[in-house]
């Protein structure tokens, strides 16, 4: 009678134990990855803020190229002359019709190593979910014209208005009243990037600083929004040309030209 011996059988065990070590080993960030995902794709329905009053006393956006938002603000106003913290030195250039400035929060690596997707590597955006460098604000000075695509509007009241000037000003790393900026960092001529205080990882992205402030802020978001999805799940399209209701910050209602200057 043939007889397995203790060498197999302690190799079979062996082997066995390989394979459960190994299945654990891919069931573990699979399974980290599905909660993640499944997180941000679940709480949308659950927002914080909910009730929150829907007001248009600010002529404010989020703006996403489908993976990283902004906010967009006026560029002057009564609360704020956004000029004065990025000044017009620290650009290539101004546009003559500034009339929103573009704001973003990222990994200074990825920012200043990534203009193009096509930049793009796995081991920079591996070292971005590691938080292994610190952040920058990206800056853009728009005009209206360009706000037409991928546009949501911010229902903002003054006083929310306020609380994200707040939140913008408390991330900035400012020298007396001015940002600091980084030198010869830009993508365009009318962009320019800023010291930033906190770190970007996988669970503090760009999304989540948005998100953040607009929870601060007290309106309707998600609890969380690692992803741009979920930043805009709570908000409609349209930008400063596409208004209809009469209520313009800049005087025009959507569905209007803006008034041009004479």
């Amino acid at each position: 009678m043939y007889r397995v011996s203790p060498l197999s059988l302690k190799n079979g065990r062996a082997v066995r134990r390989l394979f459960k070590w190994m299945g654990w080993l891919f069931a573990v960030p699979v399974g980290l990855i599905a909660g993640y995902l499944l997180a941000a794709f679940a709480l949308p329905f659950f927002p914080a803020n909910r009730d929150a009053p829907v007001a248009h006393d600010v002529e404010a956006y989020i703006v996403s190229n489908g993976v990283h938002t902004d906010f967009v603000f006026p560029a002057r106003s009564a609360a704020i002359d956004w000029s004065t913290i990025f000044p017009a030195e620290d650009f290539s250039a101004m546009p003559a019709d500034a009339d929103f400035i573009a704001i973003g929060w990222g990994d200074r690596e990825f920012y200043l190593s990534t203009p193009h997707w096509s930049d793009l590597t796995a081991a920079r955006a591996f070292n971005a979910m590691l938080g292994r460098d610190h952040a920058l604000l990206h800056v853009e000075y728009l005009s209206a014209a360009e706000l037409q695509t991928d546009v949501y509007r911010l229902p903002l009241s003054q006083a929310q208005y306020a609380s994200l000037i707040h939140y913008v000003l408390d991330t900035a790393q400012l020298a007396g009243s001015h940002g600091v900026n980084v030198p010869d960092a830009h993508y365009g001529k009318y962009d320019a990037f800023f010291a930033a205080n906190g770190r970007y990882h996988l669970f503090n992205t760009c999304n989540n600083w948005i998100g953040r402030g607009l929870l601060q802020a007290g309106a309707k978001v998600s609890r969380w929004t690692p992803l741009d999805a979920n930043v805009r799940w709570h908000l409609q399209p349209g930008g400063p040309m596409q208004r209809t209701d009469g209520v313009d910050g800049l005087g025009a209602g959507w569905g209007e030209p803006k008034p041009t200057p004479h």
